[in-house]
């Protein structure tokens, strides 16, 4: 005789795992503490995506702009971009070009492998043997050093390290290379390594 009742019974003995909560194939424990996870992650990320929020909003209303930190209107025409233990000032390829006639300072190119200079570039010392090639910088540590590389990337990484290194007079052309390029000028190709 088999009815409803039998067949409940039958299902109400099937083995079920060790702190079910009542459903076959599940923990009550691990359901708790995977739903307590997601949970702490979903907020976690809200949190970071809020925090960006205002800062990219706070970027915009102010006007400012580059990941260096907080930025001002520099002496050299430019924009100061604030570091770890100093500043540099991020200046357009026309505010270089205005002072490479009357040049008082070491053009530096970074750019790592070497494709080309600008016209009248002292030094190439790729970005990541700065450090150990500083015996071939100015000795002075507040001489003047503009950095360039290709897009901008490399010698901010570079001025940085000059920061690092002790130097306080450090300008990055904005925008590298391809900047200067795009605003009509040329480079040169020297035999440099």
């Amino acid at each position: 005789m088999f009815n409803k009742r039998n067949s409940s019974r039958a299902t109400a003995t099937t083995p079920r795992k060790a702190g079910s909560a009542g459903r076959p194939g599940t923990t009550g424990r691990g359901s708790a503490g995977s739903s307590s996870t997601r949970r702490s992650v979903l907020l976690g990320s809200g949190l970071v995506v809020a925090l960006i929020a205002v800062i990219a909003g706070w970027a915009l209303l102010t006007g400012q702009s580059g990941t260096g930190g907080s930025t001002a209107s520099g002496g050299s025409g430019g924009t100061v971009i604030q570091a770890n233990g100093g500043h540099w000032t991020n200046i357009t390829p026309d505010t270089l070009a205005a002072t490479l006639p009357a040049k008082d300072f070491t053009l530096l190119n970074v750019k790592t492998p070497y494709m080309g200079e600008i016209a009248g570039t002292d030094l190439y010392i790729p970005y990541n043997r700065l450090a150990a090639r500083a015996a071939e910088l100015p000795k002075d540590k507040s001489a003047k050093i503009t950095v360039y590389c290709r897009s901008g990337n490399e010698s901010a990484i570079a001025a940085q390290t000059l920061i690092d290194l002790g130097y306080t007079n450090i300008d990055n052309l904005d925008g590298g290379m391809a900047a200067w390029t795009a605003s009509g000028r040329q480079l040169v190709q020297l035999n440099r390594t």
